[in-house]
């Protein structure tokens, strides 16, 4: 089963419904990606909640002053059945620079613009604009 594919259409999904939340079960690279989606803007908070086992994760949804979700497309490019990895050199513009391209790393979860800074590679886990 693929849980970082189904933890991204939980928050598109509850994008377009207009929730002001969305719960998941916890995991590290839930985690991960949720930070840096946060330390981009894209959503407003998460927070984790331990319940002896393996706790609950919530995310906080962001929206525009319109009402629309900042999160207008979030799409999984390395899956299961096909992983996609790039060099520090290939990590791509999503939109020009406009989007955000989240990786697995040798140092964790990282954004495409801290990965090219850090200089490392890694798996291509989602694009987000």
């Amino acid at each position: 089963m693929d849980t970082i594919g189904d933890f991204l259409t939980r928050i598109r999904n509850a994008g377009m419904a207009k929730h002001e939340k969305v719960d998941f079960p916890c995991s590290t690279v839930r985690q991960g990606i949720a930070k840096v989606l946060q330390s981009q803007g894209y959503i407003r908070d998460f927070r984790v909640a331990r319940d002896g086992k393996q706790g609950v994760m919530r995310v906080y949804l962001k929206y525009n002053e319109k009402g629309d979700p900042v999160i207008k497309h979030l799409s999984r490019v390395s899956r299961p059945s096909k992983r996609i990895y790039v060099r520090a050199t290939e990590i791509p513009k999503v939109r020009s620079g406009f989007g955000l391209a989240i990786l697995s790393t040798n140092k964790g979860i990282l954004s495409g613009d801290d990965a090219v800074n850090q200089n490392v590679g890694g798996e291509l886990l989602c694009k987000v604009w």
